[in-house]
Parts: C-alpha cells; sequence; structure tokens
C-alpha cells in the first residue's frame, strides 16, 4: 500500500504556516558546553523523511562530531566506543518513546606496529580498497558496528548475525584510490527493508556561522536581507559556506514505515496515526574509568549526553546557563524552558541589528513545535496534542517531493515534505529560523522580511538515494572556502564577499 496522495494549494498551505507553531531552528553544532568539551558525543544534526526512492519507508540520519578535518591524521575520527548512539520514534503522542535504535561501536587495532590508522600503496601494503578481506590489510583502526531496535521493552538484533563495518575517512588518493567503493560497500541491506550506513562523510549541514556568531554580523551585499534573486536560488552560494570542506561521522537508517506507526500500518496525511515524532540521542555510563594501559572504559547506568530533535533550538534559544539541563533533559520534560521562547534575545537582535519590526512578547508563536497538532497533525484533535517535548515531527502519510522539485525554505516555498514536516539534508533550516523569529509565523505579510546568511546550497549537493550523504572529503586534496575565496558561484566574481 502507498501513501495517500497529499497536496494543498497554495492558499490552504499559507493558513497552515499561520497556524504553524515555532520552533523552526536551525543545526546544533557544539551548543552547549557538556558537549564542547565531549565532542565524540556532539550531536550535530537530526533529520528524519520520508525516503524519496521508497515512499513507504522514513529515513533518519544522526550525525555527530562536527567540523572534522579530513587531513587530521594519524587516528582520523572514529566513533566512540564508550558512546551509545540512539534514534527516538514516539508514535502516540505521548511525547515519550515507543521505539528506539541502538548503535554502539567497537574499535579493533589491526596492526599495532604502523603509526597511523590507515596506509596503503607503500611498505609492502596494497591501497585499501575493502572493507574487509583482501584490500584491506592497510585498514588497521576499523570499526564495526551493531544496530538493536527496541520496541515494548523487547531488544532486537537487526544485524542478524552479519559484521558490518563503518566506513572510514577519506585518507586519500595513495591509500584509498577508490574511496567511493569504500563507501559503496558501507551500505547494508538488513533485510525486511531495513538499511544502514555508518561512516564518516562530507557534512551536509550549510551556513555562514562566522557571520551568524558575530553577533548577526552578515555580509551586507549578500546576506541580512536577501534580495528576490538570491532568495529564489537553491543551486548557488552568494556568502561562504563555514561547513564546507569539513567531514561529519553519519549514521543512517532506512526502515519502513509499518515499522514505526503504532498499528503498523501506512496511514494518509489526514490521520493522527500517520505522524510520529522523532529525535536522535547520544549516552554515556555515568562512570568513566581510565585505566593504566591507556583503555579507557564505562561503567553504570547509561546517561543522556546531548540530544537533538528540531535543529538549533538549544545552540540559539536556550540561555547558556541552561544548555547543560537541556541537553540530559528528557524531552517531555521540556515544559521548564518555555520561558526561552516567549520573548527571545534572538528577535531584539534582528530589530536592533537589521531594523525589523517584530512581533511583542509574549511570542506564543514562538513557543516550540512541541505538539501534535496542524498542520503537521492535522489528524490531531485537543486530546492529542500531548505534553510539551521538542520532537521533530514527521508526518508519514506526506509522499516525498520529487528530487528536482524540492525547494530549499520547505514548507515556507510550499514543498509540504520539507522542514519543518521533518527535514531533509536539502532543507534551509538556517533561513526557515531566522524568518520564524523575525514572525512570519504570525503575519507573513506584516514579519515575513526575506532573513537569510546567503548560503543555499551545502559543500557538494545532495546525494539523492540513500545514504542520502556525500562521501567524505579527501584528507590530501579537500579545502575549504572561506571569505575572499573563491566559492561562491553566485558571485560575478566567484569569490565569496569579506562584508
Amino acid at each position: 500500500m502507498q501513501p495517500h496522495r497529499f497536496r494543498p494549494g497554495i492558499s490552504s498551505m499559507m493558513l497552515m504556516l499561520i497556524l504553524l507553531p515555532g520552533s523552526v531552528f536551525a543545526s546544533s553544532h557544539r551548543e552547549a558546553p557538556i558537549v564542547a568539551l565531549d565532542r565524540g558525543a556532539d550531536v550535530t544534526d537530526w533529520y528524519a523523511f520520508v525516503s524519496y526512492d521508497h515512499p513507504d519507508r522514513v529515513t533518519m540520519i544522526l550525525n555527530v562530531d562536527g567540523f572534522l578535518e579530513p587531513s587530521n591524521g594519524p587516528n582520523y575520527f572514529p566513533f566512540d566506543p564508550n558512546v551509545k548512539y540512539v534514534m527516538n520514534v514516539d508514535n502516540d503522542q505521548d511525547g515519550q518513546t515507543e521505539i528506539s535504535f541502538e548503535f554502539r561501536f567497537k574499535t579493533e587495532i589491526r596492526q599495532p606496529g604502523v603509526f597511523t590508522g590507515y596506509v596503503g600503496g607503500i611498505a609492502g601494503i596494497p591501497p585499501i580498497t575493502s572493507l574487509d578481506g583482501p584490500g584491506s590489510e592497510g585498514l588497521s583502526l576499523r570499526q564495526t558496528y551493531s544496530v538493536t531496535m527496541i520496541k515494548d521493552g523487547v531488544a532486537r538484533d537487526l544485524n542478524r548475525g552479519r559484521t558490518l563495518f563503518a566506513v572510514p575517512t577519506n585518507v586519500g588518493p595513495l591509500t584509498m584510490p577508490h574511496y567511493e567503493d569504500l563507501y559503496n560497500q558501507g551500505i547494508y541491506e538488513l533485510g525486511d527493508g531495513v538499511r544502514v550506513f555508518a561512516g564518516t562523510v562530507n557534512d551536509p549541514f550549510y551556513i555562514d556561522l562566522g557571520a551568524a556568531f558575530d553577533s548577526l554580523n552578515f555580509r551586507m551585499g549578500v546576506g541580512g536581507i536577501l534580495s528576490p534573486t538570491v532568495d529564489a536560488d537553491d543551486t548557488r552560494n552568494y556568502a561562504s559556506n563555514s561547513v564546507a570542506g569539513f567531514n561529519v561521522n553519519s549514521i543512517v537508517l532506512e526502515v519502513p514505515i509499518t515499522m514505526l506507526t503504532v498499528d503498523g500500518k501506512i496511514h494518509g496525511p489526514g490521520d493522527k496515526e500517520a505522524v510520529i515524532g522523532t529525535y536522535g540521542e547520544t549516552d554515556r555510563q555515568r562512570i568513566t574509568v581510565r585505566r593504566m594501559n591507556g583503555k579507557v572504559n564505562g561503567k553504570g547506568d547509561w546517561q543522556q549526553v546531548n540530544r537533538e530533535g528540531n535543529p538549533l533550538m538549544n545552540e540559539l534559544l536556550i540561555g547558556t546557563g541552561s544548555k547543560d539541563l537541556f541537553s540530559v533533559s528528557d524531552p517531555q520534560n521540556d515544559s521548564q524552558f518555555a520561558n526561552f521562547f516567549l520573548d527571545p534575545l534572538l528577535a531584539h537582535l534582528f530589530n536592533t541589528v537589521l531594523g525589523l519590526p517584530i512581533p511583542p512578547a509574549p511570542r506564543t508563536d514562538l513557543l516550540p513545535l512541541v505538539q501534535y497538532m496542524a498542520p503537521i497533525c492535522p489528524g490531531c484533535g485537543p486530546d492529542d496534542a500531548g505534553p510539551v517535548a521538542d520532537l521533530l515531527r514527521l508526518n508519514t502519510g506526506i509522499p516525498p517531493t520529487p528530487v528536482g522539485s524540492q525547494r530549499r525554505l520547505g514548507f515556507l516555498a510550499g514543498d509540504l515534505a520539507g522542514f519543518p514536516q521533518g527535514r531533509r539534508p536539502i532543507d534551509d533550516v538556517v533561513d526557515i529560523a531566522a524568518r520564524a523569529v523575525a514572525g512570519i509565523l504570525v503575519d507573513p505579510n506584516k514579519f515575513g522580511t526575506p532573513i537569510g546568511d546567503g548560503v543555499n546550497i551545502a559543500d557538494g549537493g545532495y546525494r539523492t538515494r540513500f545514504p542520502y550523504v556525500l562521501p567524505a572529503h579527501s584528507g590530501r586534496d579537500s579545502h575549504h572556502i572561506g571569505p575572499g575565496q573563491f566559492g561562491c558561484e553566485g558571485q560575478s566574481t566567484g569569490i565569496c564577499p569579506v562584508q
């Protein structure tokens, strides 16, 4: 059974946008003190969307450990074997997890006398062309992982006895002459419509980070308030993408919708059973033991370290004194943070820096997207709203927008399969977030200024099929794109602006 088709007209979409509650914010790289000092447990981005080529499945992506410099050897960027990486699903509108998928990694050092994690093409060691068997001899630091589904308290091993290898970073063309082959080897079909991938990849997030965190010091010839030409362009960048050239560790899981819904069925978009709430988290055991032999082990109960549902919630809205508490709290307890959304500092910065009118406080329109209601859940009534909980909600009955017709502004551009109705790698959550904070959800005519940073696409574009993330940048041959450098195709010179 295929999902029902749902394509409301422009007028009904605008009505839904006006009714849409607030938590439309962006990504979360090192957003709290607790993860700024624990990068292996830092959830940088969380994505959940109906798969482009399998509309009866959902893809979830958990990205961790951001800003990975591709050339940063000799150990590069393994997943942390002392971290439990978790994907969570709420499917009955209670704000709590009914289904979780847990990922655990193990590290082996296969050639302890070699000075680096990866070597090939020299000293009698062949280039690395395989994750296992012949051609894998130079893959000294190698990781395997497990995938466990927990539902109703029952754990189910999705590996089914298979050994799953994480894809290493792209060291360079001598060591890994056919890196994309290694990447493809890391895509596993686990049966029953389940696919998985884990490895180091090109970070799909995009933002002029330097301008944003210099007190919104946008490059005013480009960012700040976008011209109609820049705002309508989903294919080029007019300012530098601060994430360009960096890698990130990524876990990607695709499962059938029937594995996620409360009754195991596919529903149309008007049914409340079609809507799930999702978030990614990382956990550590409460006690860390550093042994005399250099090994590090965890002991005791697991404690949540970081989480993300709607992106950039913690990074831009939660006060620094509460960021760590937000990171370790469960979503159903998020009512304790509601005061940060009633009169956000970011809105006042837009007023001061850009001279924009903003709605008066209390900004009830900017309460987080924490309940099940229209437009994402048109079938939800007042009794289905559930508790306050920061979850990225996805209506699995809304089909994916065809590749080529997807819009970076998602819902704001009439692309109903885009953020904040789930989130895809293509979605420009920075620009969407800025406009929400400025008041577009209150009145798009009065507060609909096209705020943006001038970065409209990720470095290298997007992969349009599973696992949707691009192979990692080469450690030998990669580069970053900064102000004053070539790399902004939207500029007549191709040079990214400085001011």
